[in-house]
């Protein structure tokens, strides 16, 4: 019983890693239109209202700030923990078991994180836009977890971890009928929505902090399909004798993951810790049957 489930059945794997490159080789440049329309279209409404000065951009957005905040920390437990999964490790660890049925999903993956931290970082830099706690009375919005006061406000480094996954996972199962893919995009978009907002529900972020960060976490997530589809960076990730290097950091994450369930003890570190588990124990066991051929 147990064998079957740590077993890996290469047919499987195979024909949805094969999807996934079947997915990939058939995006355009073109889907960088949208989101670069979008980012212009941000910056155009920013200068109609003159909120284009620090001062500007977040009074134009405070009455909007007050609301997500107000009604997102209702509920705490749920938001906190939900939030939780911008932490690239977090969120590429609930992914870790497609090291071994999407190869290709992972080299899209880490392409698109370096991208992604880069320019997270670059941009906050350059904005230097104070933390709504660093601007805003602590009396009269409500703060979940730590209260965070420094001038990287923009963008949300989360929102961007956020959609640079889901947007590699939005073009790695990408369905092939029209409906099931308005579905499927309808889908992601809601849910990136919902964790993205999380960020001004915690009171760490403004919206549209959150907004411009998952315009550039799609478009990070693009590059990093488009990089690991031209490049071979990363085919390494699909050879057996490089296991031992993802069981040495799974093991890393699951140690850094079990001093976080000490710290705060959140539910979504218990599904980050078992996720982690199952999948060095998989890839082990993948791992030891090769030698032994």
């Amino acid at each position: 019983m147990f064998s079957k489930f740590i077993a890996l059945n290469p047919e499987v794997s195979i024909r949805i890693n094969s999807n996934v490159i079947a997915n990939y080789s058939k995006l355009k440049f073109s889907l960088f239109v949208i989101p670069f329309f979008l980012l212009i279209a941000i910056a155009l409404f920013l200068y109609s209202q003159d909120a284009i000065s620090v001062e500007g951009y977040i009074g134009v957005q405070k009455d909007l700030f007050y609301f997500i905040n107000s009604n997102y920390a209702q509920f705490p437990q749920i938001i906190y923990n939900l939030t939780q999964i911008g932490d690239a490790m977090i969120f590429m660890s609930l992914l870790s078991i497609f090291i071994l049925y999407a190869p290709k999903l992972w080299e899209s993956l880490l392409s698109a994180s370096i991208v992604s931290a880069l320019l997270s970082s670059v941009l906050k830099k350059l904005f230097l836009i104070p933390r709504p706690a660093a601007v805003f009375e602590p009396d009269t919005f409500i703060i979940i977890g730590n209260k965070l006061v420094g001038h990287s406000s923009l963008p949300s480094g989360h929102s961007i971890t956020f959609f640079t996954v889901l947007t590699v996972l939005l073009y790695a199962f990408m369905p092939k009928k029209i409906s099931s893919k308005i579905i499927w995009h309808f889908f992601i978009i809601s849910i990136g929505l919902l964790l993205v907002f999380t960020r001004v529900g915690v009171g760490a972020h403004y919206p549209l902090d959150t907004i411009n960060g998952a315009i550039i976490g799609y478009i990070s997530g693009l590059i990093g399909i488009f990089i690991s589809r031209k490049y071979k960076i990363w085919e390494w990730v699909n050879q057996v004798k490089y296991y031992p290097v993802f069981i040495i950091l799974l093991s890393v994450c699951a140690v850094v993951t079990l001093n976080k369930i000490n710290d705060e003890n959140l539910f979504i570190y218990y599904i980050t810790l078992l996720s982690l588990i199952i999948s060095i124990i998989k890839i082990s066991y993948v791992y030891i049957k090769d030698i032994k051929k």
